[in-house]
């Protein structure tokens, strides 16, 4: 039977067809597995996905190898999914209980080796965040001083098989430059592929494409099902690339001071991200004011001198879990809990390390040995307040650079980790609390689009005044380190 002729329920017949890709599908909110999904051309050319359950995927999965060319014996017709799909045809192939599959050896019937389904940039932007069929991309990498903009912008730095993350700036010759988030196996497939050029590589082809409205702009982000392809790979690439050799000024250098960055987000914007099922861990701007140092909590932890890990009190020493040590040295950190806040929403923000000491000026270390300094009398388990280097910093407006853990992607906590403190085009401006401040946003502004209000909903709620509740993953006390440092 031809992938054309597949209808709906049971088929005992044979298909014949290249494997042309195959992935896990994760269900992102619950973090189980719904099953395999695959990607199939028959010798007409007719593109399929196929689709195995979880507990059929041991019993096939051995045989399975892209690019390889199979015969089906037995398979069940269900309907295409809706959202995320990666072919046109209205039937998936899904695997049954007497399905039986098997390597075509001696088939003399040539079969198309891919199909790409590219979009213009036009359409790109009217199917943005409709969660609907997936496409392709193909386009030249937009270079800075020679080299592709991409983030991180030294990729010599980004080791090879720990990739979580890559942005590229992409674009294609109908259309303006797009920001093209890669994640996960297609970040490091890329890595892979770009250091593996002596040459810097300018096309990139990157399948099955989702759009997005990220920071208010039109971003493409790559699927688990996405491939990606550059320079002479396969055919689309290599056209791209004699097209663009015939029209160098295409391909010309743009300033520097469009060099790619994170992307800046409100505080409503990032809880709305937060929300969004493809989400993923990432790094984002967010430009907010400081409306209060959160106390209850420790602002500092005693970390091991040696990887930061929080120590561990033993019962005669500090012990790291991860170095593996016992008697090591502790060393204070910063992990301070701040309450910001900007024309969206308010939020808590926790400052942890190195980003402390350049909002304050001053290490953790410093403050703390300070206070005993002054307060000698205190014992070993004696916490240290809010430090004024913290307070004083009230009122004023940073931009951060906040990240997106799989904490807040679980929903276990909204509080966000602050990793560095960017500079703003002008000085911190302190802002006067009585007069500037409206605890973050007035109700009106937060009832004005459905994103601000999912937003509003999740904010930090206030009470008695500049006191504010937040999540209850915190960790343990700290206490005075026993090493005096």
């Amino acid at each position: 039977m031809f992938f054309r002729d597949i209808t709906l329920g049971p088929h005992e017949t044979q298909l014949r067809f290249r494997l042309i890709h195959f992935w896990e599908a994760w269900n992102p909110v619950k973090r189980t597995l719904i099953g395999l999904e695959m990607l199939l051309i028959d010798k007409q050319g007719t593109v399929i996905q196929g689709f195995i359950t979880p507990g059929r995927i041991e019993k096939f999965l051995s045989k399975m190898k892209r690019g390889s060319v199979y015969k089906l014996d037995n398979f069940y017709g269900t309907s295409n999914k809706s959202s995320y799909r990666v072919s046109e045809h209205a039937v998936t192939v899904s695997f049954s209980w007497n399905s039986d599959l098997a390597v075509l050896l001696d088939s003399t019937t040539p079969f198309e080796e891919d199909r790409f389904r590219f979009h213009s940039y036009e359409a790109f932007e009217a199917n943005r965040d409709q969660k609907g069929d997936l496409y392709d991309v193909v386009g030249h990498m937009r270079l800075v001083n020679g080299k592709s903009l991409i983030e991180p912008p030294v990729l010599d730095e980004l080791e090879i098989g720990k990739a979580r993350h890559v942005l590229v700036h992409v674009q294609s010759h109908d259309g303006p430059v797009m920001k093209l988030y890669l994640w996960d196996d297609a970040a490091r497939e890329f890595c892979k592929k770009f250091k593996s050029y002596e040459i810097t590589p300018t096309v990139l082809l990157v399948t099955t494409v989702n759009t997005k409205t990220i920071g208010g702009t039109l971003g493409l982000t790559s699927m688990s099902s996405s491939r990606v392809f550059m320079e002479g790979d396969v055919q689309p690439t290599i056209e791209y690339l004699g097209w663009l050799r015939s029209n160098p000024g295409v391909a010309e250098q743009v300033s520097a001071e469009v060099v790619t960055k994170r992307e800046p987000l409100t505080i409503g914007e990032l809880f709305s991200y937060m929300k969004q099922e493809s989400a993923k861990e990432a790094f984002f701007e967010c430009t907010a004011t400081i409306d209060d140092v959160v106390h209850g909590s420790p602002w500092y932890y005693i970390s091991c001198s040696g990887c930061h890990t929080k120590a561990t009190k033993g019962p005669t020493s500090l012990m790291c879990t991860k170095c593996g040590k016992v008697n090591i040295a502790g060393v204070p950190q910063y992990r301070a809990k701040l309450s910001v806040y900007d024309n969206s929403a308010q939020a808590i923000f926790v400052l942890l390390g190195d980003a402390g000491c350049e909002l304050t000026g001053k290490h953790a270390s410093e403050l703390v040995r300070s206070y005993f300094e002054v307060n000698g009398n205190k014992g070993d388990d004696h916490e240290v307040p809010v430090p004024e280097a913290l307070i004083s910093t009230i009122g004023q407006r940073h931009k951060f650079c906040v990240k997106v853990t799989e904490h807040n992607l679980s929903g276990k906590t909204r509080a966000l980790t602050v990793t560095k403190i960017l500079t703003l085009a002008t000085p911190p401006v302190t802002e006067s609390l009585e007069g500037n401040h409206n605890t973050a946003a007035t109700e009106e502004t937060f009832e004005t689009g459905n994103d601000v209000r999912e937003a509003s909903q999740s904010r930090v709620d206030t009470s008695e005044g500049s006191k504010r509740s937040f999540d209850s993953a915190e960790i343990e006390g700290t206490k005075r380190p026993k090493c005096g440092k």
